[in-house]
């Protein structure tokens, strides 16, 4: 058994990678996000793997080798829960404690061991189609997800294999993925799939492998795009050709996952033609289609992109797995550009409308997140369609992959988050910790320990939102110079060193363009990365929706303990309650102040936690 280091993504050898991330043996958090990571743990991944055998999704195995005899559970594509499940929980097993570990692994186990046994001889695995449908494989790719499920199972392979050095899952994917490379591609079968995932987990599997096969049959299917295969829709972005796009369109997740395939595919081939694509793409998305929680996908219908500037906030889609694809996608650019906007957006999203889709209690699920609501949204224990429950488990155990990288001279934090790390640098052992109250506060002390002198540049992430930063070294101010978003502290590094960054968090009124026609005369509150709302249960004596504001009146900024939400911060502003209104229309006339007041606004990733009323991230201005 040899076991590897567990990457998310894995590019130390890939050409057009800027620098490469820490492995999830080398960083521990012990911060905010931790909070999110520890119950993933010890709730959310045990709860999911009983309601994947409740619903009958592991059965589904069970049946396809003959060991049960039932009808086919669910959705056509619900082995991907199941391997979107295997991948977080393989995560989880380097950061349980002994006893929750054990408990894991022996679920884990018996999971892979049914997932194996469905494999047919040919390397063929997809549940849906067995028996009565194995005539029908790869014949509707547009509609039947089964390069998508495949591409879970590749990636889930992967996880399990870097965290055990076990090869029996990770087998079974690469007879898949050889199944699959002798079925498609020029002179063979035509066709790509409705909903990309496929390009970005053949890239992985080949980076594990050093097989060119893999990264060649990713390409093949980016470039079947365009040309009908997928159904020849906007829908599943085969509309056009992939080099020719303008702008994110379609089904928001399966965009996303294409670009992130696409950006895999550049880091491993440094083909500028991709890299102008991806960054007009991104482009457009970040300046005409991104709610302000970092959201994506504003329809209902077709879980889709809108039109530039088509954001309503109470009929937001703004689905979880596309926030969680928006993350990955923005990792991804990271790696390619080393610009600090990625990483700007990843946490734009990460502490906003991604982290809001999980509940305080670890068991409970947005699939939709509005920006307003009448108190009648609800998170939900499970759904017959739960990708984003499982892309949830998934995800949450990755998170410390994501706050370090490093390349051949320079370390660089993307994400500030209590924690610590360890790494060669140069053949020299570097140690570095994060102290910090991030995100409630702007203050990081950063420890380096050197065992013998290494020169690097220590490169610190200040956000595009930050008008300022101050920073120290060993009590010493260091003049702070940005390249490409990072302040760049250089220095020949012995001993124990701190590195003290200070960004001040101050409230910040934001307000929308003016084509986003719902916003107007409206503000939303923001304080450092954290975008904030208002909330019934914190205000029951006003109405939350009609509430004006003062965007230049003085806010008072505090932290305070919950038994829901534990602790967390709050925000007091003054403003000014609205005239009561009846009618549904009325001549226009000044708004009329009943009194002043002050409204309390509690982070947005936090609401729906506690008791049910209305929900407004925009509020009114007063006059």
């Amino acid at each position: 058994m040899n076991k590897t280091y567990t990457y998310i993504t894995r590019c130390e050898k890939s050409p057009a990678a800027v620098f490469r991330p820490l492995s999830l043996e080398q960083v521990r958090i012990e911060g905010y996000l931790a909070r999110y990571l520890k119950r993933a743990l010890e709730v959310t991944i045990p709860a999911q793997y009983d309601l994947l055998e409740s619903t009958g999704r592991i059965d589904n195995f069970r049946r396809a080798s003959g060991k049960m005899k039932k009808d086919f559970q669910g959705y056509f594509f619900n082995d991907s829960d199941v391997y979107k499940w295997v991948e977080g929980c393989s995560y989880a097993l380097l950061y349980a404690e002994p006893a929750l570990r054990e408990k894991l692994e022996k679920l884990l186990n018996n999971v892979i061991d049914e997932i194996i046994a469905a494999q047919d001889e040919n390397g063929y695995l997809n549940t849906y189609f067995t028996f009565e449908r194995a005539k029908d494989r790869w014949t509707d790719l547009a509609n039947m997800h089964e390069l998508y499920c495949a591409g879970h199972l590749i990636q889930a392979a992967i996880a399990h294999h870097r965290v055990t050095g076990k090869r029996k899952l990770f087998d079974t994917a690469l007879k898949l993925a050889n199944h699959i490379e002798n079925v498609f591609g020029f002179g063979k079968k035509r066709g790509t799939c409705g909903h990309p995932e496929i390009e970005m987990a053949l890239i992985e599997l080949f980076r594990e492998t050093g097989d060119l096969e893999f990264l060649n049959l990713a390409n093949y299917f980016i470039a079947e795009r365009g040309h009908g295969f997928a159904g020849g829709k906007e829908y599943t972005i085969d509309h056009r050709p992939f080099l020719e796009l303008t702008e994110v369109t379609g089904h928001a997740v399966r965009m996303l996952y294409l670009c992130c395939g696409a950006t895999d595919f550049y880091l491993e081939t440094s083909n500028k033609d991709f890299l102008r694509t991806l960054t007009n793409l991104w482009e457009n998305m970040m300046t005409k289609k991104v709610y302000i929680t970092g959201g994506v996908g504003s329809r209902y219908e077709g879980e889709a992109f809108g039109e530039e500037y088509e954001l309503p906030n109470r009929r937001a889609y703004a689905e979880t797995c596309a926030s969680i694809a928006s993350f990955m996608w923005n990792w991804r650019m990271l790696l390619a550009t080393g610009e600090a906007k990625f990483a700007d957006a990843m946490e734009q999203v990460l502490y906003n409308g991604l982290l809001s889709g999980i509940s305080t209690d670890g068991v409970h699920y947005f699939y939709v997140n509005p920006l307003e609501d009448l108190g009648r949204h609800r998170r939900k224990d499970w759904f017959n369609c739960a990708c984003c429950p499982t892309n949830l488990a998934r995800f949450l155990p990755s998170l410390p992959g994501y706050i370090y990288t490093v390349s051949n001279d320079s370390v660089w934090l993307h994400i500030y988050e209590q924690s610590a790390c360890e790494f060669f640098l140069k053949g020299k052992r570097v140690k570095i910790s994060q102290q910090t109250d991030y995100p409630f506060d702007g203050h990081v002390e950063i420890t380096l320990e050197c065992e013998e002198p290494v020169h690097f540049d220590l490169m610190l992430r200040i956000p595009a939102w930050a008008h300022e930063a101050f920073i120290e070294v060993n009590g010493t101010p260091e003049n702070v110079s940005l390249n490409k978003g990072y302040a760049r502290v250089t220095r020949l590094w012995s001993g124990a060193n701190v590195v003290s960054l200070f960004i001040p968090f101050n409230v910040r009124f934001m307000k929308s363009h003016p084509y986003v026609r719902e916003n107007v005369g409206k503000v939303a509150v923001m304080r450092g990365p954290i975008l904030f709302c208002g909330e019934k249960v914190d205000n029951p004596s006003i109405d939350v929706w009609t509430f004006a504001v003062d965007p230049v009146g003085v806010c008072d900024v505090y932290t305070a303990f919950d038994s829901i939400l534990g602790r967390t911060l709050f925000i007091k502003v003054k403003g000014a309650e609205g005239k009561k209104v009846s009618s549904l229309y009325e001549p226009y006339s000044k708004r009329k102040v009943l009194k002043s007041g002050e409204i309390v606004l509690v982070p947005y990733h936090l609401w729906a936690n506690r008791e049910q009323g209305p929900m407004v991230v925009w509020l009114n201005v007063a006059e």
